[in-house]
């Protein structure tokens, strides 16, 4: 797997803040990237400069070997790009935005229709409605239509899923197993775990730094400590308590319960003898296997 997209020490600012601070990292051809982190991690300024709408500060990058600043308009050509914001023209309908978007790229909807075809012929039947008047779901799969239609070499994708039902996403993040198995190389950003582990490889970044790049099972395996669920039916009761204790070394809402680690001297009896003399009773701690979320935390601590 060659190298498709390598930056080098990109550095961009908005006035005083930092938004991405000597980023380096590579994405090989045919593969399908995640980037994971909080909103203001850097994500959607790291795209604007892969898709050449802005240019870095210090730094570079290359794309199929084309500089992003110097060779912009030949790498236009190559680019998919869907924003996190919904951006097509809401007051025309869906064919008239995917006709429009094929025709700027010098491409019609029945050059490419087998690329979009799975995709497409889910909203076909809504073809005459405008596009504002599509549900999240609908809207996602136009989008992601139009960003298709010239046949992209590389698809850019900012949190594609924000918004969208559950079915809908599993439904999304299919079609781009699919694309990927087309010859189109990915990179996407997405604020769900169960999403970055259908990524071949993962960035962690935080505060315009990457912590960590690597497939989402060898992240996992980077966490260090021995990891526990607390459950109580009072899960906020108890998570103010287990952070008030010494003993813990680090506490997280997961779901229904309170992920923890503990100091190495410690151990669950300690813990559970803190609750119980701070009147918490019941409570049930159990032994887990980490996660992506898990270690993406223990690196922000770091």
């Amino acid at each position: 797997m060659g190298s498709f997209i390598e930056t080098k020490n990109i550095t961009h600012h908005f006035g005083s803040t930092i938004a991405l601070d000597d980023v380096s990292f590579t994405i090989g051809e045919n593969e399908l990237f995640g980037f994971i982190g909080p909103d203001g991690g850097g994500k959607t300024t790291l795209f604007r400069i892969l898709t050449t709408l802005i240019i870095p500060d210090k730094g570079s990058a290359a794309i199929m070997g084309y500089d992003t600043v110097k060779e912009f308009r030949e790498l236009r050509k190559e680019i998919g790009y869907m924003p996190g914001r919904f951006s097509l023209y809401q007051d025309l309908t869906v064919e008239e935005n995917l006709k429009f978007y094929a025709t700027i790229f010098g491409s019609t909807i029945e050059e490419n229709y087998y690329l979009i075809k799975d995709i497409y012929s889910q909203i076909e039947p809504f073809r005459k409605r405008l596009a504002g008047r599509l549900s999240g779901g609908m809207k996602q799969k136009l989008a992601l239509s139009c960003a298709l239609i010239h046949k992209p070499s590389l698809l850019i994708l900012d949190e594609p899923t924000t918004g969208v039902d559950a079915v809908s996403r599993a439904e999304f993040w299919e079609m781009l197993h699919r694309l990927r198995d087309e010859g189109i190389t990915i990179v996407v950003s997405t604020p769900y775990m169960d999403e970055a582990l259908r990524c071949d490889r993962i960035a962690l970044i935080q505060n315009g730094h990457i912590l960590d790049i690597n497939t989402p099972e060898n992240i996992r395996k980077r966490f260090t400590r021995r990891l526990y669920a607390a459950s109580h039916p009072d899960k906020y009761k108890l998570l103010l308590a287990l952070r008030d204790i010494s003993c813990i070394s680090s506490a997280f809402p997961f779901g229904e319960s309170v992920h923890i680690t503990l100091t190495d001297e410690a151990s669950c009896d300690d813990v559970m003898n803190s609750l119980c003399a701070n009147g918490i009773m019941g409570t049930v701690i159990n032994d887990i296997e980490p996660g992506v979320e898990d270690t993406f935390l223990e690196l922000m601590q770091k």
